[in-house]
C-alpha cells in the first residue's frame, strides 16, 4: 500500500441541476448532516494522512476562499490551496493545472460534490491498497442498483481483475463512477492544453491496459438535484437515529 501525500478537490462547477439551492451558494459548501460537502471530502482526506490539498473554483470563488481560510483559522488540515480559474477548465485541465503543486506521486482526485459513508475500509484506503506501478489511475466505482438516485445506464464494467470496461450503446452498466480515484501525474502525458475532461485520460489508460478500479462497500450518495441533497439528509437522520438507540 502506498502512502498519499496531496489530493485535489475540484469545486469550479456551477451546480446548474442543484438550483435554487446554488443561485446564493457554491454546491461544495451547500450543507449535509451539519457540515458542508467540501468539508466532509477534505476531513475523509485528513483521516487518509493526506498533508496538502489543492482545490479548484471558479462559480463564486470568493466563497470557497473564504471558507478554506476559516478551516485555517481554526487549524484543520490538510493545508490547503486554492487555484481560481478565470474560465472553467474541465476535470482534465484543472488537474493539469494543479501538477506542480501535487508533485510527482500519485494523488486522490475527488469531485466537490462527492459524499459517502466508508464500509469496512475506508474508500480512500482501498484505493490506495489497489495501487501498483501497472498503473496510471484506480477509480471508486458504486453499484449502480444501490444508488437511490436516478443515475442513468451507469458509467462502467468490471472484469475479475478490477479492469473497467466502458458502457456501450443500448448497454446497462452495473457500475457508477463515485467522483473518488487515486491517479498518477502520467496519467495527464501529452494530455491538450486548455479545458478538457479526464474521461479522455481514462479512456487511453482503458486501452493501455492501465485503468484500475474499486468497488465501494459503503454508502454513496450522488447529489445532483435539491432532492437528492434532501433524501441524503434524511438517510443520514435515520441513520444516526438507529446508531444512537
Amino acid at each position: 500500500m502506498i502512502h498519499v501525500e496531496a489530493a485535489m478537490v475540484l469545486a469550479a462547477g456551477y451546480g446548474t441541476r442543484m438550483r435554487p439551492l446554488t443561485n446564493a451558494l457554491p454546491k461544495p459548501l451547500l450543507p449535509l448532516g451539519g457540515r458542508a460537502l467540501l468539508d466532509h471530502a477534505l476531513d475523509r482526506l485528513r483521516e487518509a494522512g493526506v498533508a496538502r490539498v489543492a482545490v479548484n473554483a471558479h462559480w463564486q470563488a470568493g466563497r470557497i476562499a473564504e471558507h478554506l481560510a476559516m478551516r485555517r483559522d481554526h487549524g484543520d488540515e490538510p493545508r490547503t490551496v486554492l487555484f481560481e480559474e478565470t474560465s472553467l477548465l474541465d476535470t482534465g485541465g484543472s488537474v493539469r493545472t494543479a501538477l506542480p503543486w501535487l508533485g510527482a506521486s500519485p494523488f486522490y482526485v475527488v469531485n466537490g460534490d462527492a459524499f459517502w459513508l466508508d464500509g469496512t475500509r475506508p474508500a480512500l484506503v482501498r484505493l490506495a491498497q489497489a495501487w501498483d506501478d501497472d498503473v496510471d489511475a484506480v477509480l471508486l466505482l458504486h453499484r449502480t442498483f444501490q444508488v437511490r438516485a436516478e443515475v442513468g445506464p451507469g458509467d462502467f464494467f468490471l472484469d475479475p481483475w478490477g479492469r473497467p470496461r466502458r458502457r456501450g450503446v443500448r448497454e446497462i452498466a452495473p457500475y457508477v463512477y463515485a467522483g473518488v480515484q487515486l491517479a498518477h501525474p502520467c496519467l495527464l502525458d501529452d494530455s491538450p492544453d486548455g479545458p478538457f475532461s479526464l474521461n479522455l485520460c481514462w479512456d487511453r489508460a482503458i486501452e493501455a491496459g492501465r485503468l484500475r478500479a474499486v468497488v465501494h462497500d459503503g454508502l454513496w450518495f450522488h447529489l445532483s438535484t435539491p432532492a437528492d441533497l434532501s433524501e441524503a439528509e434524511s438517510l443520514l437522520f435515520t441513520a444516526a437515529t438507529v446508531t444512537t438507540r
